[in-house]
């Protein structure tokens, strides 16, 4: 049987095709939700987002630019997703309560700061054990919030090696983390 190209594919999703949805939904469907979930640690939580980042590709199909895949629009859409469910978990009265509980317990700000200032030490650490060019495109890109395409310029590299240092360098710096139980909520933002 022929199958066709996600280009292909996306070009039908644009005329409103469910067949081309329902293909795309396949190939994408389970990375998606493995994606999801390696950050929420929930399933109903990965499966939630992982639905309405499908529901966002339906909604939006006439606005879809053509390209080869729409796994980069999916990943990306889904990580928007990710932010705005820890933003409402930050908000939420409950983690509010945890705030302010731990405030009450702190004995003085002193305390406060020399946690930071541990917590700054300990990544700053982490951060020396990388490359020194993955750690110079990491603090471009968290700590600027630089795009690739800046850093690229800014370094003189290809975006290609941004995108791939990047990448690499994360990886690594979330094995470290996950080793600190004290810099675990981290994870979420690398």
């Amino acid at each position: 049987m022929f199958k066709k190209t996600e280009t292909e594919l996306i070009l039908q999703l644009k005329k409103g095709s469910m067949k081309a949805f329902d293909e795309i939904y396949g190939l994408y469907a389970r990375r998606l939700f493995a994606f999801c979930l390696k950050y929420t640690k929930s399933k109903e939580n990965a499966e939630e987002i992982m639905e309405d980042t499908f529901v966002w590709l339906w909604n939006n199909r006439s606005t879809l630019e053509e390209a080869d895949s729409v796994k980069p629009l999916l990943f990306l859409r889904a990580k928007h997703y990710l932010i705005n469910a820890y933003r409402k978990v930050i908000n939420s009265p409950v983690y509010e309560d945890y705030m302010d509980y731990l405030d009450h317990h702190n004995s003085t700000t002193a305390d406060s700061q020399l946690e930071y200032d541990d917590f700054v030490r300990q990544l700053n650490l982490m951060l020396a054990k990388l490359p020194k060019t993955q750690q110079e495109i990491i603090r471009l890109s968290k700590l600027e919030m630089l795009n690739n395409q800046e850093i690229a310029e800014r370094l003189n590299y290809s975006e290609q090696t941004v995108k791939n240092q990047l990448s690499m360098g994360l990886k690594q710096l979330r094995q470290l983390i996950s080793n600190r139980t004290n810099l675990m909520w981290l994870l979420f933002l690398v």
